[in-house]
């Protein structure tokens, strides 16, 4: 028998985590990642729930609690699985869970720490406050983050750089420049319509008010319904990718349940590469 990779071993431990927590099952057969009122949807995720091994059991947790244990147990595989790949993607690297929901987060990263100086400026001025509103705000549920480097490693080959040149590089450290946002990833336990759109206006208040790169804008969820997942997969030119907790089972659970037209619409996802599996997300991130 060959020997299980690292990732495929991280997927396992990910999902014990969550078995362990906020993906329950209640007395009734009825798991918290379900939409109760939805009999697809039900059946959706007690299909997967079984592939996954289900054997806790419980009632559903305040979406507020299965949320943030969510965001917890996928900031701790995103962290494991992507500083496994310093080969393919050196660097300093931080990735964690925001935690506070501290509204200026993102200002203590290069790309956005001239919104510090904004925030300012509007607590001083409530004409500009309420020109301004809050659209400058962002709090990713998780953050990765790259570290400035030193002169002593961007020469370590050769004499690349010095007091006379690339002064303004965002990655040299010797610029006093702030760490660089790679990436910001929103986890969304279930989708329902609100959901989706805050995590395209958390993406496109990203894009609107950086100052260079723009980071990787990454949905994490467990919603087991393809209607509600096409609702913040398709389309283009806000989030990179949707990835899904558990894509291969759920995949396995429309074709066993025979529902055709969810799994044409994964199909539909999948194929146009605007869902993946949470196993994808780590090595997106070192492109």
């Amino acid at each position: 028998m060959p020997k299980p990779t690292q990732f495929s071993e991280a997927r396992k431990a990910f999902h014990v985590k969550l078995l362990a927590g906020p993906l329950t099952v209640s007395p009734s057969g009825v798991v918290s990642n379900a939409d109760k009122d939805s009999k697809i949807s039900v059946n959706i995720a007690k299909g997967i729930a079984d592939l996954l091994k289900a054997e806790t059991s419980g009632e559903r947790k305040a979406g507020q609690t299965s949320g943030s244990q969510f965001e917890d147990i996928c900031s701790g595989f995103v962290r494991n699985a992507f500083l496994q790949l310093g080969h393919l993607r050196p660097g300093d690297w931080d990735v964690h869970q925001v935690s506070g929901r501290n509204r200026l987060e993102i200002a203590k990263y290069e790309q956005y720490a001239h919104l510090v100086a904004l925030d300012t400026a509007a607590k001083g001025n409530p004409a500009l406050a309420a020109a301004l509103g809050s659209d400058y705000t962002i709090t990713p549920d998780i953050v990765v983050v790259r570290g400035l480097v030193s002169d002593e490693a961007i020469n370590l080959k050769d004499l690349l750089v010095d007091d006379s040149v690339s002064k303004l590089a965002s990655l040299r450290k010797a610029n006093g420049g702030s760490p660089l946002l790679h990436a910001s990833i929103s986890c969304k336990w279930t989708i329902r319509s609100d959901r989706a759109q805050n995590a395209r206006s958390e993406a496109l208040n990203l894009m609107r008010n950086r100052k260079g790169r723009l980071p990787n804008i990454m949905v994490v969820t467990a919603e087991p319904l393809p209607s509600r997942l096409a609702s913040i997969a398709l389309g283009t030119g806000d989030i990179d990718c949707v990835y899904h907790f558990a894509l291969y089972e759920l995949q396995a659970t429309v074709e066993a349940l025979k529902l055709d037209d969810a799994a044409e619409m994964l199909s539909v996802m999948v194929d146009g590469k605007r869902l993946k599996d949470i196993s994808d997300l780590p090595l997106d991130l070192a492109v």
